[in-house]
């Protein structure tokens, strides 16, 4: 299958270099800066990510451009024109002032096949420390804007062509970026636009099949998209060769371990439930720390799990779903652990089974539309994010089964609501809706879809660390507070909060006050991702 290389400098950007290559239907493997493949066969193009080093750090990540330049087209990003640049003989400098946020293509050749369609003035998102001063032999300057000089350059004649731009195309600030990515990987590098789910199914599949062969594979059900998707894709490629194992940690969405075992058995999948909840609040008793809290609930899933295991006869794989955003967070290639993952990070020796991982170069989108390939049931595919370490990651402070009970009861009453309160969008709103790929149909111009549907992810989290005064019957309380999380994303790298309406908000405050004991406060979180996190902890 045709391919693109991105080769990964560090920069927090790289996935969605990714995730806009995959939207031209193209596949692309995102690879550490050191592992460009020996056999490289398949590869149409290289794209060199952006990073958080100067090429002149003593510490910057290098390469040998040798090996592809010439031979395949090549785009540098960033760090990545920087270093072709520097590397070809060109020079490149720290900048008088660092060149960050929007800036406009003040020039811009668009007889370049890289700039063909571009309008006049378009918008770039800029984000760096150097500049380029002087490009190498050969090559001529394609863009430039008010405050730098070289924005885009380029030699089509060097092998198969090198091109460079100082700006980010992948971001969405950057208005004609997915112009410009698609004349790189469509009309310069010749993708023939083949790469799909139905591909991705027949793909994955043949590959499980050759990789297990006979060999039984157990894999850890969360409840969630992922690892549902991950189990009816094994399902498909090995059958009865698969066990599935739910463990319930205690710290699940209310009723959630009898639904979803439900939902799997209708699935045809051989579930085992295991109720480890007893375990699992023991071992977190008074622990506050959050990222101790993650440690704890992977070190007893592992246990629990393994102890499962070893009652299955001839397993050799453990398959899990975890999706390439869970990567990026758990350790970028600088190194900086960002949070842990319980279902990355390898396993322990003890276990002697193999890692299964289909979905592990996957985005939550492109999970989904696998999902619908495979003809799983809608509301299993539209459901929301959730933690591995569930409610235990929404409480602040330490964890008790009164607090995991408060929590349930806000939340449920939270999501319900979401799913029943209904809207009527058209025009641009309708059309990004429907764009995404939510369930609803276009009836005189306008679709009907609840606020869940609209929503990436949305809980609530129980600020169990602080204690609020209010008013009831005539009586002062002294309860905790609840805030509300709802946010809108493609992928998880990157959201922003959701404006939900005010009357939705005014109806599920009063419920979860009226309602849910130990709760005399309701509040709405209105960050966005980055600074802050989707979740708390």
């Amino acid at each position: 299958m045709q391919k693109i290389i991105i080769l990964d400098f560090g920069s927090q950007t790289t996935q969605l270099i990714g995730r806009r290559v995959r939207e031209l239907d193209t596949f692309c493997e995102i690879m550490s800066y050191n592992k460009y493949p020996e056999d490289d066969t398949d590869v149409i193009g290289v794209i060199l990510s952006g990073s958080p080093y100067s090429v002149h750090d003593p510490e910057a990540f290098s390469i040998n451009l040798q090996r592809f330049i010439g031979r395949l087209p090549v785009l540098g990003i960033c760090y990545g024109a920087q270093y072709i640049s520097n590397s070809l003989g060109g020079r490149v400098e720290k900048a008088d002032s660092r060149e960050y946020g929007r800036a406009h293509l003040q020039t811009v050749n668009t007889d370049d096949p890289l700039f063909s369609g571009f309008s006049k003035n378009s918008q770039v998102w800029m984000s760096h420390g150097d500049t380029i001063t002087a490009i190498p032999e050969g090559f001529c300057c394609i863009a430039s804007t008010a405050d730098v000089k070289y924005a885009a350059y380029s030699n089509t004649t060097y092998g198969k062509g090198v091109w460079a731009v100082q700006f980010h195309p992948e971001v969405f600030h950057t208005v004609q970026g997915s112009l410009l990515l698609k004349n790189f990987v469509c009309n310069i590098c010749g993708s023939q636009q083949q790469w799909s789910a139905a591909s991705f199914v027949d793909t994955t599949v043949d590959e499980l099949k050759r990789q297990l062969g006979d060999d039984r594979v157990i894999l850890g059900l969360s409840g969630g998209v992922d690892s549902s998707v991950a189990a009816v894709l094994l399902n498909r490629a090995i059958g009865k060769n698969l066990t599935c194992i739910f463990v319930d940690h205690g710290m699940l969405r209310k009723n959630e371990f009898t639904d979803v075992m439900h939902d799997y058995e209708c699935l045809g999948l051989n579930v085992i439930g295991i109720d480890a909840s007893e375990k699992f609040f023991a071992d977190l008793k008074g622990v506050t720390d959050p990222e101790q809290k993650r440690k704890i609930i992977g070190r007893d899933f592992v246990e629990v799990f393994n102890a499962e295991a070893k009652k299955i006869t001839g397993a050799r794989w453990l398959a899990q779903g975890t999706i390439y955003p869970d990567r990026i967070e758990s350790l970028n290639i600088t190194g900086k652990v960002i949070k842990s993952h319980h279902n990355v990070g390898g396993l322990p020796e003890e276990m002697h089974l193999s890692l299964c991982e289909p979905l592990k170069w996957l985005f939550k989108d492109e999970v989904r539309r696998v999902g619908r390939q495979l003809g799983m049931p809608e509301h299993l595919i539209t459901r929301h994010p959730f933690p591995g370490p569930g409610l235990a990651v929404r409480i602040l402070g330490d964890i008790t089964p009164e607090k995991v009970r408060i929590l349930q009861e806000a939340d449920d009453i939270y999501i319900r609501a979401l799913r029943k309160y209904k809207q009527k969008l058209s025009g641009e709103e309708a059309r990004k809706v429907l764009a995404a790929g939510v369930p609803a149909q276009m009836t005189d111009g306008e679709i009907e879809v609840s606020l869940y549907d609209q929503v990436w992810q949305a809980g609530a989290v129980l600020l169990s660390t602080v204690r609020s005064v209010g008013v009831m019957g005539d009586e002062r309380t002294y309860e905790h507070p609840v805030a509300l999380r709802s946010v809108t994303s493609t992928d998880a790298m990157t959201a922003d909060w959701s404006r939900l309406p005010y009357d939705f908000m005014a109806k599920v405050s009063n419920e979860i006050i009226n309602k849910v004991k130990g709760v005399n406060r309701v509040c709405y979180d209105i960050s966005s991702k980055p600074p802050a996190t989707i979740e708390w902890e």
